[in-house]
């Protein structure tokens, strides 16, 4: 048997602190939810689409700041199979002649564009759709609960489930809070998310509930601090490389996939964070004692001797 010792960072010492940055962040996101409201995207509100073609591969950015020059807001510019078909997608209500006022616009520097189509186009997602997505998130994270409290114990459950609703919120009122768009891009980051969350904090309740078992001191504090440190090396390698591919998808991504890399970039951040001082140091104020996991010892009786 070992005796855990020789600890690093004092994770757990802090934890009262980061417990007040998690409730003050939390407090920030539901706020601006609540009053500010999200900035949805055209897959959520529907729009106008317009297609065009150039005579040569246009800079799309210029595309871009063109449309918004004239007044038309959360333009989204993208090519449509060959470099020169470029899709625009306009944030308001169809008009008759907005195609042709989109390929004016876009002919005054001199370019040659032509008009394919201009038409409505509706939602992607549909109120049933974001019903039916809620409920299927709601399912998920119950389904997780389950898994963690039939793996571990039920304490650890309510720690993971926490967890992942905590990074959730907190990246979702960051886009409230700065009014970016969130799309169907952002939708799909937010589900890496809760998946990336899990299964740094399963690596973490792994490592504490081995401690638990193999130490002889009942110190939850020391425990957790060591276990903590003892797959920091591993917590930082993935999170580190991660960070860096998505550093790179904000600055050198394109707009299409921008905010997708922001949320991205959030969460892993607000993920790691979460499974440190939130999914493993809930453990202790939920009062986790080794009896939690190892179950005492049954008394032994002596054979009658006959």
């Amino acid at each position: 048997m070992t005796t855990l010792v020789n600890r690093q960072i004092d994770f757990m010492g802090q934890r009262k602190l980061a417990f007040a940055a998690s409730a003050i962040m939390l407090l920030v996101s539901v706020f601006a939810i609540a009053f500010n409201g999200l900035n949805l995207g055209l897959d959520f509100t529907g729009g106008t689409l317009v297609e065009v073609r150039y005579a040569t591969a246009p800079a799309l950015d210029s595309v871009r700041q063109i449309l918004e020059g004239a007044g038309f807001k959360d333009v989204s510019v993208q090519t449509f199979g060959a470099s020169t078909e470029v899709l625009i997608r306009l944030q308001q209500a169809f008009d008759a002649g907005v195609g042709d006022q989109v390929t004016e616009l876009l002919s005054q520097g001199g370019a040659q564009v032509e008009l394919v189509r201009a038409e409505f186009v509706g939602a992607q997602v549909g109120d049933q759709l974001r019903d039916q997505s809620g409920m299927g998130m709601l399912v998920a994270l119950g389904v997780v609960m389950v898994y963690v409290a039939l793996r571990f114990q039920y304490k650890f459950a309510i720690g993971a489930l926490v967890s992942l609703v905590h990074d959730v919120i907190i990246v979702i009122g960051a886009f409230a809070v700065f009014g970016m768009e969130f799309d169907l891009t952002v939708l799909a980051a937010v589900l890496a998310v809760i998946g990336y969350s899990l299964n740094d904090t399963i690596v973490i309740y792994d490592r504490i509930r081995e401690n638990i078992r193999r130490s002889r001191i009942d110190d939850m504090v020391q425990i957790f601090d060591e276990s903590i440190n003892q797959t920091l090396a591993r917590t930082l390698a993935t999170s580190g490389t991660t960070v860096l591919v998505l550093l790179s998808l904000v600055f050198l991504g394109g707009e299409m996939i921008h905010n997708f890399a922001i949320a991205m970039l959030l969460g892993i951040v607000i993920g790691t964070f979460s499974s440190i001082y939130v999914a493993s140091a809930l453990l202790l104020p939920l009062k986790l004692k080794r009896e939690d996991l190892i179950p005492p010892p049954k008394e032994e009786h002596e054979d009658e001797l006959p």
